[in-house]
């Protein structure tokens, strides 16, 4: 299990399709379809197996939202240095009624725009068939280097101020002794509307619940 307390650094470049240049789907131009795409039949006996089982299982991606975010101690120096806690409160559904899914590796970031304020991990786990499960990703930032203090001081004027969530997770689904080989999941969580004014510190998500984008 990966250690939660060690920040996480970097993400892996993908230049695929459908995805921002970070590798997160890309809302604007990713399709709405939820299946996961089949893998190319083998000529091979057993990968052909492979493949009718997929035809037979039609995996789906899981699906994630955000359900709260709450911020703390918040404050811009007048450096372009931002400080604060973001606590997020996530839940994954696995939407497969015969298709259980192993995640792993699960990292998490916070983003103002595109300027990356705060990583971190989130432990790993099994998710059942038709299952929720509820996830919390903690955040925290001392020295994080904004490019345009001007416009989130111009967001914090107005009463709320707009966050992006990112995570990036191994996932493997598996159905009684089919197993599919790992892959990469992208969690995309934009315009996150924290109401916290210039006057306070402290704040909460606008708006209730908001879905996120997911992607292979």
């Amino acid at each position: 299990m990966a250690d939660q307390s060690r920040p996480v650094t970097g993400y892996p470049a993908y230049s695929g399709a459908g995805h921002q240049p970070n590798g997160y789907p890309n809302t604007a131009t990713a399709t709405a379809y939820p299946y996961v795409a089949p893998p190319p039949p083998p000529p091979q006996n057993q990968g052909i197996i492979i493949f009718i089982m997929w035809l037979v299982l039609r995996p789906q991606i899981p699906q994630f939202r955000v359900e709260t975010l709450t911020l703390s101690n918040f404050n811009i120096s007048t450096n372009s240095l931002i400080s604060g806690n973001w606590d997020a409160r996530f839940t994954a559904r696995n939407p497969n009624s015969k298709i259980t899914l192993y995640y792993n590796q699960i990292e998490a970031a916070i983003f103002y725009k595109s300027d990356s304020i705060s990583e971190t991990t989130v432990p790993p786990f099994v998710q059942g068939t038709k299952n929720e499960t509820t996830l919390r990703a903690t955040f925290a930032s001392l020295t994080a280097y904004l490019d345009d203090r001007d416009s989130i001081n111009g967001e914090r004027n107005r009463g709320a101020v707009n966050f992006n969530l990112r995570m990036m997770t191994r996932v493997r689904f598996q159905a009684g002794s089919w197993w599919a080989r790992r892959r990469i999941l992208r969690v995309y969580c934009p315009n996150l509307s924290v109401g916290v004014s210039a006057n306070s510190s402290s704040g909460s998500l606008v708006g209730g619940s908001k879905q996120c984008s997911v992607g292979l």
